[in-house]
């Protein structure tokens, strides 16, 4: 059975969605105060977003029930890496829970982010809801290698499985499903920076897609 194929503006809205969190330059040259942890596989368990920790005033985000972010293996065993990585999912699924929402602004944003890549995510957001679309499906994040550099920066990079995860219009709700090849997994590398409440904000992001180190 032939797979239909979107016309040439329609499948480039749509990749565009897919693509969305993959939003980081992929081009970053990194120095010594800007190194990032280096990819990794183990054993995987699946999870939902880690539980925020700490008695700061964190923004709501609450996922539609057509969009899930799994994490697996998203835990250490280590309380500081942990407290990393659970600032790290949070700032997945703020991403994701911007685009559904149609903002770009989205306090949480702001909040799990800064500098460039608060810029660079905005940007991306904005130009996903211009284009008239959101996302539904499953959205599964795996393979997290995390290096604590010091007592305010970290770096963590983690793959993304967007075999499952769709486009969708959003005054039509049309769910626009795509074949899974390599360019469905992402490597992302991020850099992030401890706050003055304790917050890990990511400052850099960088992603490439199919890397051989996320694909099956």
């Amino acid at each position: 059975m032939k797979r239909r194929t979107l016309p040439a503006a329609a499948a480039l809205a749509v990749t565009a969605a897919l693509l969305l969190t993959a939003c980081g330059s992929g081009d970053d040259k990194s120095s010594d105060n800007d190194k990032i942890a280096g990819a990794d596989t183990g054993d995987q368990k699946t999870s939902a977003s880690p539980s925020p920790s700490g008695s700061v005033d964190r923004p709501t985000i609450t996922l539609p029930k057509d969009l899930t972010d799994t994490f697996e293996s998203w835990k250490t065993g280590d309380p500081t890496k942990d407290v990393v990585l659970t600032d790290v999912a949070e700032r997945i699924d703020a991403t994701n829970y911007a685009i559904t929402q149609g903002d770009a602004e989205l306090p949480a944003l702001s909040f799990y982010y800064s500098g460039t890549a608060l810029a660079e995510a905005q940007d991306w957001v904005a130009s996903i809801v211009k284009d008239g679309y959101t996302i539904t499906g499953t959205n599964r994040y795996y393979n997290a290698k995390i290096d604590v550099f010091d007592s305010a920066s970290a770096g963590v990079v983690y793959c993304e499985d967007q075999g499952k995860a769709y486009a969708k219009d959003r005054k039509s709700e049309k769910v626009y499903k795509t074949e899974v090849t390599a360019k469905s997994y992402v490597l992302y590398s991020t850099r992030l920076e401890k706050n003055e409440q304790g917050i890990w904000q990511t400052a850099k992001l960088t992603s490439e897609r199919g890397h051989k180190s996320c694909t099956p």
